[in-house]
Formats: C-alpha cells, structure tokens, sequence
C-alpha cells in the first residue's frame, strides 16, 4: 500500500516527460512542424529559409532551401512537386535551372529523390555554391504542368 502511490505517478511522469522531449507539448501540431521554415546553421549563426510556392494549376511546387549562403559548398533545395492530374514525369536535371544576381545561369548536379512518374513526387536538387555568392539567387523550373517558367527567390544579405 505504502508503495501504491509510486506506482501509479512513476509512470505517468516518465510518459509526461516522454512527451515534452518528442514535441506534443511544445504547442506545435506535426503538421505545423512541417509547413515552418528551414533552419540552417552557417558559421554559427542560424539562417532561415522560407518556402516559396508557385500553385500554378495543374502542378503545385513548393521550394525551400536546405543548404543555401555563403558558407556552404553545396547549395540544395527540398522540392515537392503535387499535382491530380497528369503525371510527374520530368527530368530535374533539364528543367531547373539556378541564376545569380549578374544574370548567370547555373545548371544542377544532383537529384536525390523520387523518379519521374506519379502525382507527389519530392527530392533535393544540388548545385555547386555560386563564388562569389551573390547578394540574390534565383531558382527556376521551366515547362512542368504545361508552366512555362516558375520562379523562386531568395536573398542572400
């Protein structure tokens, strides 16, 4: 009897704990987490990136930095690409497309994500850092969904 009391408390602390440290009281829904911005962490200091939609009918694509700014080798960008009708067949490689502030065109290295095909599709485009780094930079994907050209920007500042 004596001991009933830890019982029954231990364990419902032990959950409470649980759950502070996986984020269900943090005031954040999953969903919410997933729509907040990137956050990345260059020579100590912390740089947000925020996610640009173009929802150009048929196909809604979505951008949002990864590893962008002066102190990155790599520069990459998360894309999702959604659509219900059609199908995502395009190849990352042809159709997107970086431009710096001077008007230079840089071509991407990688695709790391889904293969063309179906109506979701999401991967993380590469390209080499851009040096100097411009003070804005632009991604464009040209001819998906029928779009000639959907532009993304970011400062750099």
């Amino acid at each position: 009897m004596k001991y009933s009391f830890y019982i029954f408390i231990l364990p419902i602390g032990l959950v409470a704990v649980f759950l502070f440290y996986t984020g269900v009281f943090d005031g954040q829904t999953s969903q919410t987490k997933n729509t907040q911005q990137t956050v990345q962490e260059t020579g100590g200091i912390l740089q947000q990136w925020e996610t640009k939609t173009d929802e150009q009918l048929p196909v809604t694509v979505a951008v949002t930095p990864v590893e962008l700014g002066k102190n990155v080798g790599t520069w990459k960008f998360n894309i999702v690409f959604d659509t219900h009708s059609g199908s995502l067949d395009d190849d990352m490689l042809t159709v997107a497309a970086l431009v710096d502030d001077r008007g230079n065109t840089y071509q991407p290295k990688t695709w790391e994500g889904a293969g063309p095909g179906g109506h979701h599709r999401e991967g993380v485009l590469s390209f080499d850092a851009i040096r100097p780094a411009p003070s804005v930079v632009e991604l464009i994907i040209r001819n998906v969904g029928g779009i000639s050209e959907r532009s993304f920007t970011w400062s750099l500042k």
